[in-house]
């Protein structure tokens, strides 16, 4: 069977990185994050900080695990090798399930709502369009990564560039600067503004989802060593710019009582500073956003099946690469086919809450595995260091627990989000007697 071909350098993973997380909630949740935190301004800038610099720590750790060990399916190497295969295949198994496909349903079903904002469709039609835009993602990762990642980065190209425009517009045109400092503070006080503040972290994280993907494609990375620390920490930095930067756009173009009004933040601020036409270009623009976004994740996440059919603990026909494009290509087409599922089963609020709980949980648990394999690995050269080794791991898994741990705390005093929880961990436990099964099939 032909191996996965090593071919894509430091600017393809650079601009996989980004576009793996720009999808379509800097467009959409910095009004939620306000009405969170009361429509404290200050506070809802530091939880955008706060989740750069998770993402950033995170990175970092990652990069030292992917540069040493660059094999196809990144994360799920990692814990496999840390913490054993029963882990890594709930993993595996929860990334199918829930994390990859929940996030390709989600980006897909806000593609065709701003689809709708430019051409009116029905709710067949709708439903179609969604289908048909997992289908031309997942023919373009079935034909060839090179192919996947060239069509990668120009549509990430062309998201940051329109995102780069909007901001400078919104802030040399915007009049409500005045109105930002009386705003910083909040009246909430205590355990209500941690757990209002943590709620609101759950909400940027999702914004911030999707940096991981990258290691998932490291068997096809060149020079995997140099290539991902540069990339990690460059894309990190450059999202939290965007991110940042984005967001005082915002209020300053609609002033903080409006922004926190708004479900719709950017195409709101664009139409009151440019006029009634601007709506229009904010749907294209996230059109563009989330059409990267989905490839992003169908260009990596199969790695992991790939793996774990490899390891036999999938369908192995998962495991198979395709002879003349050199992709897995059974396991691209699995991944498309069950996110067209996802995405005509639930409403596009109801398929985040699951993917951000079960996702974290792995994220620690991979940042966790650096521990273990450092330890494994002593007298051996480690080509790239996480810097601030210990801490820097210690504190990404640390608050990745708070933010598992407060997930579930919501859950008993919000429903939809303890519907949300409980169907992720019932999915989650679904996965051990999969586990078992292929364990035994296997022996």
């Amino acid at each position: 069977m032909p191996p996965l071909v090593r071919t894509l350098r430091l600017p393809d993973l650079l601009l996989l990185f980004i576009g793996s997380v720009i999808g379509s909630g800097i467009f959409l949740t910095p009004g939620l994050i306000l009405r969170q935190l009361n429509g404290s301004v200050g506070f809802s800038l530091l939880v955008w900080v706060v989740g750069g610099i998770l993402s950033l720590l995170g990175a970092l750790t990652y990069a030292e695990l992917s540069a040493t060990k660059p094999e196809a399916g990144g994360l799920y190497c990692y814990i496999r090798d840390a913490f054993g295969r029963m882990p890594a295949f709930l993993y595996g198994w929860s990334l199918f399930l829930v994390i990859a496909s929940g996030s390709v349903a989600a980006v897909a079903r806000a593609f065709t709502r701003y689809l709708g904002e430019i051409i009116p469709l029905s709710t067949i039609g709708a439903t179609i369009v969604t289908v048909l835009m997992i289908a031309v993602v997942t023919a373009v990762n079935v034909w060839g990564t090179r192919k996947s990642s060239d069509l990668q980065n120009w549509t990430t190209l062309v998201k940051v560039l329109l995102i780069v425009l909007l901001s400078g517009f919104l802030l040399s045109l915007g009049h409500h600067a005045g109105e930002l400092p009386s705003a910083m503070g909040t009246t909430q006080q205590g355990s209500a503004l941690l757990s209002s503040f943590g709620l609101a972290m759950i909400a940027v994280l999702w914004a911030y989802e999707g940096w991981q993907f990258g290691t998932y494609s490291a068997g096809e990375v060149l020079d995997p060593q140099k290539c991902f620390p540069r990339a990690f920490l460059l894309g990190s930095l450059i999202l939290a710019g965007l991110y940042v930067t984005a967001n005082v756009a915002y209020l300053i173009a609609l002033g903080p009582a409006a922004a926190t009004a708004s479900d719709a933040i950017a195409a709101t601020a664009a139409t009151a500073v440019l006029g009634p036409w601007a709506g229009k270009i904010i749907a294209l623009t996230i059109l563009v956003s989330t059409f990267s976004a989905a490839n992003s994740v169908i260009l990596t996440a199969p790695r992991v099946f790939y793996a774990m059919a490899n390891d036999d603990l999938f369908f192995k026909k998962l495991a198979e690469v395709h002879p003349r494009f050199r992709t897995p290509a059974a396991a691209v087409i699995a991944l498309g086919v069950w996110s067209a599922v996802l995405a005509c089963a639930g409403k596009f609020a109801e398929l985040i809450g699951g993917v951000v709980f079960i996702g974290w949980i792995f994220y620690g648990l991979g940042a966790a595995a650096i521990f273990p394999l450092r330890r494994a690995s002593q007298g051996k050269a480690i080509p790239y260091q996480v810097p601030g080794y210990p801490f820097t791991p210690f504190i990404f898994v640390a608050a990745a627990g708070a933010i598992v741990a407060n997930a579930i705390y919501l859950a008993f005093r919000d429903p939809l989000q303890f519907r949300n929880v409980t169907v992720a961990i019932v999915l989650f436990l679904l996965g051990l007697p999969a586990y078992y099964f292929w364990r035994r099939r296997a022996a």
